[in-house]
């Protein structure tokens, strides 16, 4: 089906305002997009408590935002998206409030480092530490298990990737993973990259654009924790419920993860959401972030109650 009215709308708004193709920007001109639309958003409903931490990863140190409600009954490590090269805490707060407010669980927010600064593997090393320190620290900050690690676009692929590495760690211990349209694969020729009707916010180039930022290296882009889709294993995995965009160029390769995942033997759950976009999730102006929002919410409720997604 066609793009949503209110998608249309806002699509033809961005148009109006002369903004340029995001391959076509700096890693700094496009950073500056986070701020703007932030302003669309508004600020996020009261919760319990926020705090900033940091936490030490390899060369460094790294920034964590806890936002949590009274007696939370899980804890989200929330990885978010940005192509590895745009992305900070405070665009993503609001919708943190929103996850609290619905889940009832706490949100870790995670600042990993960015490309073309950082390059690959410091965005899932840092991913991988931040949920470390989170298990480590649960009680200290007023958390509680189960942990479930979730993302958006960059951010699903950094949650897949540290769902798998905690698997074959031996921990920490992941109940759940929701990946919001990830990142699976760095294969920019299937049909979805291929459709016209997928250049949207998100096209083939500005994913060669992200691509070649955080892994200019062909080479490295064949690694699993690059492209999860690659892992020649995905058994043993935590049950995954994974969203999709009809009109996305990541949406083959999401969905071909989900089917990856269901053929290990790992419980999932997919949907793909008609009408929409890259980005809607997190677009917190549109409608569909509210759907999609409250089926990650219902899919977690499901889970807490008896351990399944469905």
């Amino acid at each position: 089906m066609a793009l949503d009215e209110a998608t249309a709308a806002f699509l033809s708004q961005m148009a109006e305002s002369g903004m340029k193709p995001l391959h076509e920007m700096t890693p700094m001109e496009a950073r500056g997009l986070g701020a703007a639309l932030l302003e669309m958003y508004g600020p996020g409903p009261e919760v319990a408590r926020v705090v900033d931490h940091t936490v030490p990863v390899a060369g460094g140190q790294i920034g964590v935002r806890i936002l949590a409600p009274d007696n939370p009954r899980a804890t989200i490590v929330y990885y978010h998206g940005g192509g590895w090269v745009i992305g900070a805490l405070d665009e993503f707060d609001t919708l943190a409030r929103r996850m609290v407010q619905r889940t009832g669980a706490a949100v870790v927010l995670v600042d990993y480092r960015l490309a073309p600064e950082h390059r690959y593997p410091v965005a899932a090393e840092d991913a991988w530490a931040a949920l470390q320190w989170t298990s480590a620290h649960l009680d200290e900050h007023g958390m509680t298990l189960p942990l479930i690690v979730a993302g958006d676009s960059a951010g699903g692929n950094l949650a897949t990737i540290v769902a798998r590495r905690a698997a074959e760690e031996g921990g920490p211990e992941i109940s759940l993973q929701v990946l919001v349209y990830p990142v699976t694969d760095a294969d920019l020729d299937n049909a979805s990259y291929a459709d016209p009707e997928n250049q949207l916010m998100l096209s083939r180039d500005s994913m060669i654009w992200f691509w070649d930022h955080y892994a200019p290296d062909p080479d490295s882009r064949k690694n699993p924790d690059a492209s999860p889709l690659q892992a020649a294993d995905l058994s043993g995995l935590p049950p995954a419920v994974v969203l999709t965009a009809e009109h996305d160029v990541l949406r083959d390769e999401g969905e071909a993860y989900a089917e990856r995942l269901r053929a290990a033997g790992v419980p999932v759950v997919h949907r793909r959401f008609p009408g929409q976009m890259h980005g809607f999730f997190t677009l917190l102006v549109l409608p569909g972030a509210a759907a999609a929002l409250e089926y990650v919410g219902e899919q977690v409720d499901r889970h807490l109650a008896d351990g399944q997604v469905r």
